[in-house]
């Protein structure tokens, strides 16, 4: 099997509960390197379950299914072990550490992933060099960490700390969500410039105009807790134009109700 056709992050059967609620009922995808997915559906329909409890988020609990990267098992690993094995996500809702800078954060993340004896001394031009790139002003690297950030502001951190990591797997819930127009374009040229042939990317996201941006190869939508189609970019086209009733209908007929 070539490098290419090889499978890098795969769930099965991924059943997922919250205080005693089911939230994701029984979700499979497979994403080989180079490729980007999209997981669209309506608000509570359990794409950022799903997407928490893939990072082993402690208050979601994954009842049932198996979580692969590069082939090795994540179900049994910690939030911090899966994100040291390469897995990565973006918060939909980026949390405030007051006292803790944003070059500090990142530079404990960093080593953290490379290990405590690594070398760090080029942490500072990477850190100067991602932060031009996303448009950050160096100014930021000594605020603490999303204090009075604005929206647009702590999803371009987001997407700082996804490059400076350089994850094997990125998922982003709803990175698009706060964004001006010139925001999401500056947010989705970082996603670009991280993407490449060898890592994954899925995008978790209610709308299509990310998907203006960056590419998805495969579209999924997500409902109750379920992916119920699957397609390709021009899926998410047909949902902007039409919504997603039409899919909720299209699957209850298959289902027979």
């Amino acid at each position: 099997m070539t490098e290419k056709n090889k499978t890098l992050f795969e769930f099965k059967d991924i059943h997922v509960r919250v205080e005693e609620k089911a939230v994701v009922a029984g979700v499979s995808l497979s994403i080989k390197p180079g490729e980007t997915h999209a997981i669209m559906g309506p608000n509570g329909s359990g794409k950022s379950s799903l997407s928490n409890a893939l990072m082993g988020h402690p208050a979601y609990e994954i009842t049932r299914g198996e979580i692969y990267l590069n082939g090795h098992n994540l179900k049994d690993m910690s939030a911090d072990e899966r994100s040291r094995a390469g897995l990565f996500l973006a918060f939909q809702y980026p949390l405030a550490i007051p006292g803790v800078t944003v070059a500090n954060f990142l530079r404990t993340a960093l080593q953290s992933h490379r290990g405590k004896e690594a070398d760090m001394s080029d942490f500072r031009k990477l850190l100067k060099t991602e932060m031009k790139a996303l448009a950050v002003d160096e100014a930021f690297a000594t605020r603490y960490l999303n204090d009075g950030f604005s929206g647009g502001e702590k999803k371009r951190i987001e997407i700082l700390q996804m490059a400076i990591l350089n994850p094997k797997m990125a998922i982003l819930d709803e990175t698009d969500s706060g964004l001006d127009i010139d925001a999401l374009k500056t947010v989705s040229d970082g996603i670009n410039r991280f993407h490449n042939e060898n890592n994954g990317i899925l995008l978790v996201t209610h709308y299509q105009r990310m998907l203006n941006y960056v590419k998805p190869d495969f579209v999924h939508v997500m409902m109750n807790g379920k992916i119920v189609k699957s397609g390709g970019p021009d899926l998410a086209l047909k949902l902007e134009d039409l919504g997603y009733e039409w899919v909720n209908e299209e699957a209850n007929h298959k289902a027979g109700v």
